[in-house]
């Protein structure tokens, strides 16, 4: 694959990942989790699926001594011994239950398994993003521009968000602070801490999906600062001028993203869930 479906592969991971996060910290953790986002995940992952007896089973060097297995339930644990030795605990039979040195298995697991929950599931995301290629050439920055211009011009916002994306997830914005948001308009920007804790918002990229209009605002804005969040606010609502509008926006975006990263770049490292 190149460059830009493995980008939007990192950002797909990324975003199934925080989901099952979530989940395990909802109300309902304790009882359930969001399943089918982790089923896709593994699906990234050099997994191979197993079904043994009432299990679903995830194992990684399955040919090794001593394989890594997921069990998908809500414990979500990771073990590292043999898959018969994980079915035994987790589905045994009658007739293995009544083996002494069974029940000890059975009742407790923690001399195999090295995870559970949200920390398997940073496990699976580590594993999923380790071979994604995200070197890139100027020439793949410059498509992203050129596709993002264009689906701008043609009014086609799905494209325009997924290119605004694309940039955010290589330059790190992020969505807006609660305060700074408005309705129908999607923000991506630099989220910084600076001058005794107080929180700075910017550059940032507006995107209306009422009007497909696209605007951006260069210099940070203090989150805590009612009248530069005020103006932020009027100029995503289009009462204001912006720094940039239209295509432009794209061309800062490409040409950040080379300055901060310059062509040739492999960033591999795992994003935070957020």
């Amino acid at each position: 694959m190149g460059f830009k479906e493995n980008l939007l592969n990192k950002i797909k991971i990324n975003e199934l990942a925080s989901r099952v996060v979530a989940s395990l910290q909802g109300p309902d953790s304790g009882v359930t989790f969001d399943r089918e986002a982790m089923r896709q995940l593994l699906q990234f992952a050099p997994y191979t699926h197993l079904k043994e007896r009432d299990l679903d089973l995830y194992v990684l060097d399955e040919k090794q001594d001593v394989p890594e297995v997921l069990v998908l339930d809500n414990g979500l644990a990771i073990y590292h011994t043999d898959i018969h030795d994980v079915v035994l605990r987790k589905s045994p039979t009658v007739k293995e239950m009544i083996s002494i040195r069974n029940a000890v298995k059975i009742l407790s697991d923690s001399d195999v398994r090295v995870s559970k929950r949200a920390d398997s599931v940073k496990t699976v995301h580590r594993r999923c993003l380790a071979d994604l290629d995200l070197s890139f050439q100027v020439s793949d920055i410059k498509d992203l521009e050129i596709d993002g211009a264009a689906s701008l011009e043609s009014g086609y916002v799905d494209g325009v968000v997924e290119g605004l994306s694309l940039f955010a997830e290589l330059l790190d914005y992020r969505p807006a602070p609660r305060s700074l948001r408005v309705s129908h308009v999607k923000m991506w920007g630099s989220l910084a801490e600076k001058e005794g804790g107080n929180l700075f918002y910017g550059p940032v990229v507006l995107f209306s999906l009422m009007d497909n209009r696209l605007s951006m605002v260069e210099e940070p804005v203090a989150v805590a600062d009612e009248n530069a969040a005020e103006r932020l606010r009027q100029i995503a609502r289009g009462k204001s001028s912006a720094d940039r509008d239209g295509a432009a926006v794209f061309r800062f975006l490409g040409q950040a993203v080379l300055e901060t990263k310059g062509a040739d770049s492999a960033e591999k490292s795992e994003s935070d869930l957020h």
